[in-house]
C-alpha cells in the first residue's frame, strides 16, 4: 500500500471508526450538497410561489435523470479505484482516472445537447402544468448547460473517494452550497430573476465547485501518479472495458430509478398544480434522508471494495452490520420527527396554506422511504463494493421498473388512491435493494470479488 497521504488504506484498523472518519465527511458534503439542491425550492416556494415549486420539482426530475450516466460511471470508477488501490496496483488507477474524465465529459455534452433540442417535447411528455410552464423551461434549459459541471465534480469525488479521501469532496461542495444559497436570494428575492435565478444560481455554484476540485486534483497530481497531460486522458481500452462492465448496469440503475419518478411525475401532474409542488416537497425530503444512506453507501462500498482485495472478508461482515445499524437507528429517529411535528417539517417549504392542508398526504410514504433509505445503503455498499454488475442490473430492472412503476400504477390508478399510491408505490419499492442484496449476501458470492 502506497503510503501518499492522497490514499487512504481502510483493511486496517477499527471497522466503525474507520467507517465513521471515512463516511462522516461525506455526510457532511452530500449534506450540503442536498441542501445545494432543497435551497432552490425553499427559496422559490416562499418568494414565488406552488408554480415556481412545480417547476423547480420538475426541472429537478429532469436534471436528476440526466445524470445517470455520471451516477452509474463515476460510482463504478470509484470501486475500481477502490480495488486497484487495495491490490496495490496503481498503474491501474492512472489509467481509469484518464479513462473516467475523456469519456464522461464527452458524455455531458453529448446529453446537454439533446435535451436541449428536444427541450418542448419533454415538457410535454411530463404533463407540465401551465401555470408552471414558462418556469420549468427557464430551470431546465439554465440547468442543462451547467451539465458538464455536475460530471465534472462527480469525476473527481470518485478519484478521491476511491482513494479513501472524502474530505476534500466536502470542502468542494461546502464553498458552492454557500455560494448557491446566497445567489439565490439574491437573484431571487432582490434582482427579480425567478425561477431562472434559481437555476443561474446552482450552475454558478456548480461550476465553482468543479473547478476547485480540478485545481486540487492537479496541485496533487503526483500523490497518484496522473500528470494530467493531453496523452494522459486517452481512453484505455482495458481500463474502458472495466469501467463499461460495471458502469452500464450502475447507468442503468441510475436511469431506471430516475425514469420511474419521472413516469410518477408525469402522473402526477395530471391532477392540479399543487399536487406537483407536494411532489417537490416529497422529492426533497427525501432528498434529505438520502444523503446520508448514499454517504455511507460510498464510504461502505470502498471499505468493502478495499477489503475483498485484500481478501479481508471478516471485515466485509464488520462493514456491513454497521453500516445497517446506524441506518435503521437514523430512520428511527427521523420517524419521530415526522410522526411528532410533519407541519413544521413541510412549512419550511412554503407558507401556502392550501399546500400545507394538503400536504399530510406525504407523510406515511416520506417514513417508509426512511427505512427504504436504511436498507438500500447496506445493501449496495455489499453489491457495489463487490463489483457485481449483473446484480446492479437485477436492482436497476426490478426495483426502477418493475416494482416503483408497477406498484404505483396498481395503487394510484387501480385502486383509486391517485397521488398517495403513486407516493406509496415509490416508497414500497425502495425495499427491493434489500431483497437482493440479502440474497446475494446469504449465497457467500460476493468472497469471490468481482465477476
Amino acid at each position: 500500500m502506497a503510503n501518499d497521504t492522497m490514499i487512504r488504506d481502510l483493511t486496517r484498523g477499527p471497522v466503525v471508526s474507520q467507517l465513521f472518519r471515512f463516511a462522516m465527511p461525506l455526510f457532511i458534503s452530500n449534506a450540503l450538497q442536498a441542501v445545494y439542491n432543497l435551497v432552490d425550492m425553499v427559496v422559490v416556494g416562499n418568494y414565488i410561489g406552488k408554480a415556481g415549486m412545480s417547476a423547480v420539482s420538475i426541472g429537478g426530475d429532469i436534471l436528476h435523470l440526466l445524470t445517470f450516466v455520471a451516477m452509474g460511471f463515476s460510482s463504478a470508477g470509484q470501486v475500481i479505484i477502490a480495488r486497484a488501490v487495495g491490490a496495490n496496483r496503481l498503474d491501474d488507477v492512472k489509467k481509469t482516472i484518464g479513462t473516467m474524465f475523456s469519456f464522461l465529459l464527452g458524455a455531458s455534452v453529448c446529453i446537454a445537447l439533446g435535451c436541449f433540442v428536444i427541450r418542448r417535447q419533454v415538457l410535454h411528455w411530463l404533463n407540465t402544468p401551465d401555470a408552471a410552464w414558462a418556469y420549468t423551461m427557464d430551470y431546465m434549459v439554465t440547468c442543462v448547460c451547467g451539465l458538464v459541471f455536475i460530471y465534472g465534480y462527480n469525476i473527481v469525488s470518485a478519484i478521491l473517494r476511491g482513494m479513501g479521501d472524502s474530505r476534500r469532496p466536502f470542502a468542494f461542495i461546502a464553498v458552492a452550497a454557500v455560494l448557491n444559497t446566497a445567489l439565490d436570494v439574491l437573484f431571487v428575492k432582490y434582482c427579480g430573476l425567478e425561477v431562472f435565478g434559481a437555476a443561474l444560481a446552482t450552475v454558478i455554484g456548480q461550476g465553482v465547485s468543479f473547478i476547485a476540485s480540478i485545481i486540487y486534483l492537479y496541485r496533487h497530481r503526483d500523490s497518484f501518479g496522473f500528470d494530467f497531460r493531453p496523452a494522459s486522458f486517452r481512453i484505455d481500452p482495458q481500463a474502458f472495458r472495466r469501467l463499461l462492465a460495471l458502469g452500464i448496469p450502475m447507468a442503468i440503475q441510475s436511469a431506471a430509478v430516475s425514469f420511474s419518478k419521472i413516469i410518477l411525475m408525469a402522473w402526477i401532474n395530471l391532477f392540479d398544480v399543487t399536487y406537483s409542488a407536494l411532489a417537490g416537497i416529497y422529492n426533497k425530503v427525501n432528498i434529505m434522508v438520502n444523503v446520508i444512506a448514499m454517504s455511507f453507501t460510498t464510504a461502505g462500498s470502498t471499505m468493502v471494495g478495499q477489503n475483498l482485495g485484500a481478501r479481508k472478508h471478516g471485515r466485509v461482515n464488520r462493514t456491513l452490520a454497521t453500516v445497517l445499524a446506524v441506518g435503521m437507528a437514523i430512520a428511527a429517529a427521523l420517524h419521530v420527527v415526522m410522526a411528532v411535528c410533519p407541519d413544521a417539517v413541510y412549512g419550511i417549504f412554503t407558507p401556502d396554506a392550501g399546500l400545507l392542508a394538503v400536504a399530510a398526504v406525504l407523510t406515511v410514504p416520506i417514513i417508509l422511504n426512511f427505512y427504504g433509505a436504511a436498507t438500500r445503503s447496506a445493501a449496495f455498499s455489499l453489491i457495489n463494493g463487490s463489483g457485481r454488475s449483473g446484480l446492479n442490473l437485477a436492482v436497476a430492472i426490478i426495483d426502477g421498473v418493475i416494482t416503483r412503476i408497477g406498484l404505483a400504477a396498481l395503487l394510484g390508478f387501480a385502486l383509486r388512491m391517485d397521488c398517495f399510491g403513486f407516493w406509496m408505490g415509490d416508497a414500497l419499492a425502495g425495499f427491493m435493494p434489500l431483497l437482493i442484496g440479502g440474497a446475494f449476501y446469504l449465497s457467500g458470492k460476493w468472497r469471490e470479488g468481482a465477476a
